[in-house]
């Protein structure tokens, strides 16, 4: 007597289907399996009230370049290969400048600088220091508490961070990544 597997059924949800999905509160669209997309307008648009709303401040980019260069230069003076990482307010990459000969982990750990400086609004190596109240802080996603990350503020609030990765200490990457901070003061 033969032994016959069933065969498992997998349905494919096609890019217009996710989008179809996510948009189900919107308005109507629809995807047919020919490929061919329809999208019908929403019968009706509601604007938030101002009151429900809050406004930002944002790092250009051009401030971004700005201080990821004067951080490589400040790194460069001094023989050190490093790479800089300057992220917004919420965390995501404005500018990455790798020097040349900088290792490879380099990058990924000036972004978790970085990320972590603006997350907390506060040099990476203060930060550092607060592991030993509270060990679990290394264990948040994203975040590098090794010293080598700076906080940008506007007003007082934070709206970027600058790390740096790849000296042979963390003072020396937050040496450079302060000296990215100040360059957007001049």
């Amino acid at each position: 007597m033969k032994h016959v597997k069933k065969a498992h059924r997998t349905r494919l949800i096609t890019g217009g289907a996710i989008v179809a999905l996510g948009l189900a509160g919107v308005g109507a669209y629809s995807a047919s399996a020919g490929g061919e997309d329809t999208a019908a307008a929403p019968t009706t648009v509601t604007e938030a009230k101002k009151r429900n709303t809050t406004a930002t401040t944002h790092l250009t980019i051009a401030a971004a370049t700005k201080a990821a260069k004067a951080a490589l230069d400040a790194a460069e003076a001094e023989n050190q290969r490093v790479t800089v990482a300057v992220v917004d307010r919420n965390g995501n990459t404005l500018v990455t400048l790798r020097g040349d000969g900088a290792g490879p982990q380099s990058s990924e750990s000036a972004e978790r600088k970085a990320y972590t400086a603006v997350s907390w609004n506060a040099p990476t190596s203060e930060l550092a220091k607060r592991l030993a109240q509270a060990p679990n802080l290394k264990d948040i996603p994203g975040t590098l508490f090794l010293g080598g990350g700076a906080p940008v503020t506007a007003g007082g609030a934070p709206v970027a961070g600058v790390g740096v990765a790849g000296a042979p200490s963390g003072d020396l990457d937050e040496k450079f990544a302060r000296a990215g901070v100040a360059a957007l003061a001049r």
